[in-house]
This record gives structure tokens, sequence and C-alpha cells, in this order.
């Protein structure tokens, strides 16, 4: 009977720490996320949505960046470099519409 009881022990332990794992992996609230498509469909809208605006934003910052590396490039007029340099800039503005 000591036995049986050190057994029950040790499974009531394993369990609870089970269930401790399972909580802290937040499965419940998955779970119920699944249970309604519309909202799982708006999270992920959502998500999405915030992904693609820091995207656009993070590119158009380096790509800015770039390009006044590039100026201050063609400001120290190194031969050869600065003339193709000079052209890409100019391609660039001209797709932006300054020119």
């Amino acid at each position: 009977m000591n036995q049986d009881s050190k057994q029950a022990e040790f499974i009531s332990a394993q369990l609870a720490k089970l269930v401790r794992h399972l909580e802290s992996l937040r499965i419940a609230d998955y779970m119920e996320l699944l249970q309604r498509p519309g909202r799982l469909i708006f999270v992920n809208f959502v998500a999405g949505l915030a992904r693609g605006l820091g995207i656009a934003i993070g590119a158009t910052l380096i790509f800015a960046l770039v390009i006044e590396a590039l100026r201050r490039l063609i400001l120290l007029h190194i031969p050869g470099i600065g003339q193709f340099i000079a052209e890409l800039v100019k391609i660039v503005e001209m797709r932006n519409g300054k020119f």
C-alpha cells in the first residue's frame, strides 16, 4: 500500500507539472481563438497590416539613409564613382518626381 501511495503522489506531481506547463503555453486562449474564426481572421489581418507598415517604414528609412550616403559620397568628388552615383541619384529623384 505504501508503494501505491508513492506512485499516486508521483503521478499527482507529474500532473501538476503538466498543468503548469500547459497554462504557461496558454493553450486555453489559443483554443478559444480557434473557436471564433471571425476573431482569428481579424487578429491575423491586423497583424499583417502592422507587419506591412513596419516593413514599408523600415525600407523607406534605410533607402533614405543610403541615398543620403550616396549624396555625401558625390561631394567627395571621387573620379569615376562620383559620376556613377550622380547618375544613380538623378534616376531615383526622377522616379520620385523631384525633377
